[in-house]
């Protein structure tokens, strides 16, 4: 019998597993779609976030930060500033995110017309 491989074990190897891996978090998308109009200060991507606490946003943002796909800038002001943004790998995912876009909103066309049927 053959063994399964993990998504860990694939990791680096298949691009699909790393991707998946990669954008894993529950707000991971989302996070990447708000910085993708420039960099935003912490409390202003949280007030973006529906429902996100602070702890969770933080620990999206190591994440994002640690898989380089965000960048985290702090300036030596009073009182401290933060900003976060995309790094040029993290740009590079826009065209998945309005693939996403486009196929939401088909989906959600046709769930509705079902409904309406």
């Amino acid at each position: 019998m053959e063994k399964q491989t993990t998504l860990e074990e694939r990791f680096g190897k298949c691009p699909y597993a790393t991707a998946q891996s990669l954008i894993s978090g529950k707000w991971a998308v989302l996070i990447l779609l708000y910085l993708e109009e420039g960099p935003v200060r912490f409390n202003e991507l949280l007030r973006k976030m529906p429902k996100m606490t602070h702890a969770t946003l933080s620990v999206q943002l190591k994440t994002l930060e640690e898989n380089g796909l965000v960048k985290r800038v702090q300036y030596e002001a009073i009182p401290p500033r933060v900003e976060y943004s995309l790094t040029e790998i993290g740009r590079k995912f826009h065209p998945v995110i309005a693939a996403m876009q486009t196929w939401g909103k088909e989906y959600i066309a046709q769930m509705k017309g079902e409904k309406n049927a």
